[in-house]
């Protein structure tokens, strides 16, 4: 057991973004395995956890990215558990080359679901070893409180809420979304974020921050409403995906977008 458990990757030309970049979508399901390979390492992973009908389920998700992973080179990701209570498990990671130069960090924020209802269960029949708290924080700030959005024709009798500055889109997930749990898995929020801005964008523009933060399930088939507000900058936005029928919000999620460097195109 380690309490710092680190996987190396190399980035084929079918993995990368239309930029020749580790994708965002396939870095997110990265986080996810290694994640669930440390935990299967010291004993608290999902085969563990389904002796009490248990399961682990992301809650929030920061990525902080500096830079990415290019075509054809190796990159390293390492984790390890920053923090514990009653009801979370707050996991951490760094993404890096051979030498340790970061191209970014991420912190990801966890709970035991009950399989059988989808209940949080909390930790109390979690046995992590208190050695393999490593406990070190990554250098990114934590998640911003995430504000209703409104579509704008809603606006006047909506305070305190963002407006929305693109209209609304609406959408379903499919049978390919989903994951074990039968919910969608986190990487199709992702790809479902990304594809709102045109290739024009993400060809002149590169995420350097995303937020996710989970607020309940988005089910086979369910219609849902996504709404984006530009904030300060139309590189900086804020969404809203909420179910169609009655307007509950199933997941706030936070971009920031910097312009690309040169050498970043192909």
């Amino acid at each position: 057991m380690k309490p710092v458990f680190t996987e190396s990757y190399f980035l084929s030309a079918g993995e990368t973004n239309a930029e020749g970049e580790l994708s965002l979508p396939l870095l997110v399901s990265r986080l996810i395995d290694i994640a669930t390979a440390h935990a299967n390492s010291l004993g608290i992973g999902n085969p563990d956890l389904q002796k009490f009908g248990g399961g682990w389920v992301l809650s929030r998700l920061t990525i902080d990215m500096l830079s990415y992973p290019l075509v054809n080179s190796t990159y390293y990701i390492s984790t390890w558990i920053e923090s514990t209570n009653r009801h979370f498990s707050t996991r951490v990671f760094r993404i890096h080359d051979a030498e340790g130069n970061v191209f970014g960090y991420s912190r990801s924020i966890w709970l035991v679901m009950g399989i059988a209802d989808h209940t949080n269960l909390g930790l109390s029949q979690v046995n992590i070893p208190a050695d393999m708290i490593e406990g070190t924080e990554v250098p990114i700030e934590r998640q911003a409180r995430h504000v209703a959005i409104v579509a704008a024709d809603e606006a006047a009798g909506a305070k305190g809420a963002l407006v929305a500055t693109a209209p609304p889109y609406d959408c379903a997930f499919q049978y390919c979304d989903l994951d074990f749990y039968r919910h969608v898995n986190t990487v199709k929020y992702v790809m479902l974020l990304l594809n709102r801005f045109p290739l024009e964008q993400h060809d002149e523009y590169a995420v350097s921050r995303l937020e996710l933060s989970f607020l309940h399930e988005a089910n086979y088939g369910m219609p849902m409403t996504l709404l984006r507000a530009d904030l300060d900058t139309p590189l900086h936005s804020a969404f809203q995906l909420s179910r169609k029928s009655d307007g509950q919000p199933l997941l706030f999620a936070r971009m920031l977008r910097r312009p690309r460097t040169s050498d970043h195109h192909n």
